[in-house]
């Protein structure tokens, strides 16, 4: 008989996302299902029918009753900045009355203001900011959540803001995977030497951050008016030279061919894609380059169309999906929004959103330990009011998450929320 320190029983269903697939299939329920993890691991799933006669809880174990709920793997944030300082609500109502870009810099606004904020607040103020941010990802059902730097623009303030996220790593409930972008924005003083301070960057930052293990992946903003594909494989050559893996902004505003720049480096991911050309779709599959989807930013930036994810899913490439979380183009920790938009901009059906949710974007993050429900994982399941993976995408933008469990501990409860939502 298996042991236990950790049941949860009474699922309407239990979504293990172990299928080979983002359909359907891939989410593979156990109708009346219950989970059993021992020291944060899972050990054992199957219908309830059997759990009394092959599961033995140990003395004080914490036995959950989901109520008729969905149990499910916790949501894998794959794209995120909450780390930073400052506000940019003024911005927020200009954009939103018309004013362009250009003139909103012209006033102290833009991702510049973001930076002069940030550069100006201590690592423990960037610790302090992060932490209600990150603790309402956690209401929400996120257990893994990636986080980059990117608004310091020098290699101490990039180094701070990574420190930071090493830091927040153990001062809160959520798995965190810090990536380094240090090429987000070109900072005033890099004007008049944009390739020196490009050198200086990497020259300098990342051999810091491999040494101190702050990141696993490095990223570039590649578009019109930031980054060019050259020089975003010259960070890649960086990059390997340290053991890192590169993750790409691209195709987000302009069709720039940057899907198949991300093919050709070999890129872990490529994000955003809004404007991605056909080619580009097939340059991904072909590579197994993993996309990560970003439809609030395609909302908040009121952009002509989302990214094709019908076109991606359906030509082979795995997806993945983030909410974005940043002060300049999605400021929200709705992850619920973000699994509603991936249907209704996206294209996807309910049950591909919610993979790319979970199992999906665990991959694209290189986790193989989470993302499943299933022996040998990790145990970090929610338990969710809600009647069916088509609910949590139906009731857009709304909370469902009423147990949120991480590595077999309960972190958080939300025992006001139905148990099941009809």
């Amino acid at each position: 008989m298996i042991s236990a320190d950790l049941i949860v029983r009474g699922a309407g269903q239990v979504i293990t996302c172990t299928g080979t697939n983002g359909g359907d299939a891939a989410l593979a329920p156990v109708e009346g299902g219950a989970v059993a993890a021992r020291s944060g691991t899972i050990v054992w799933v199957g219908p309830e029918a059997r759990l009394d006669a092959e599961v033995r809880p140990l003395e004080g174990a914490v036995v959950i009753d989901a109520e008729g709920g969905l149990v499910a793997p916790g949501y894998v944030d794959a794209h995120t900045h909450v780390v930073f300082a400052g506000d940019r609500a003024r911005e927020f109502s200009l954009r939103s009355a018309g004013a362009t870009y250009q003139e909103l810099l012209a006033a102290g606004g833009g991702i510049l203001a973001t930076v002069a904020a940030t550069r100006a607040a201590a690592e423990e103020e960037l610790v302090a900011l992060a932490l209600p941010r990150l603790a309402r990802l956690l209401s929400e059902g996120v257990t893994t959540c990636e986080v980059k730097s990117g608004y310091g623009l020098t290699v101490e303030d990039e180094l701070k803001m990574l420190r930071a996220v090493r830091t927040l790593r153990g001062a809160q409930p959520i798995d965190l995977v810090g990536t380094a972008l240090p090429l987000h924005a070109l900072p005033p003083e890099g004007a008049a030497d944009r390739s020196g301070w490009i050198d200086r960057m990497l020259a300098e930052l990342l051999p810091a951050v491999a040494v101190e293990g702050l990141a696993r992946f490095v990223d570039v903003f590649v578009e019109k008016g930031a980054f060019t594909a050259d020089e975003a494989r010259q960070v890649a050559r960086a990059a390997e030279a340290h053991g890192l893996l590169v993750r790409l902004h691209v195709d987000q505003l302009t069709a720039g061919g940057g899907a198949e720049l991300a093919a050709e480096i070999g890129a872990a991911t490529a994000d955003h894609l809004e404007e991605i050309s056909p080619a580009g779709i097939e340059a991904m599959a072909r590579a197994g380059v993993a996309a990560t989807l970003l439809p609030i930013s395609t909302l908040y930036l009121k952009c002509p169309r989302y990214a094709p994810g019908r076109a991606l899913a359906d030509a082979g490439v795995r997806l993945a999906l983030g909410s974005n979380c940043n002060p300049g183009s999605a400021m929200t920790e709705s992850y619920s929004l973000a699994l509603s938009l991936a249907c209704l901009g996206n294209g996807l059906s309910a049950a591909e959103a919610f993979y790319a949710a979970t199992a999906g974007g665990a991959a694209a993050l290189g986790f193989g330990d989470r993302g499943q429900i299933a022996p040998g994982k990790r145990a970090d399941l929610v338990v969710h009011g809600a009647s069916s993976v088509e609910h949590l995408a139906w009731h857009m933008a709304a909370s469902h998450a009423r147990t949120v469990i991480v590595a077999g501990s309960v972190v958080h409860e939300a025992p006001h929320l139905p148990a099941r939502c009809g």
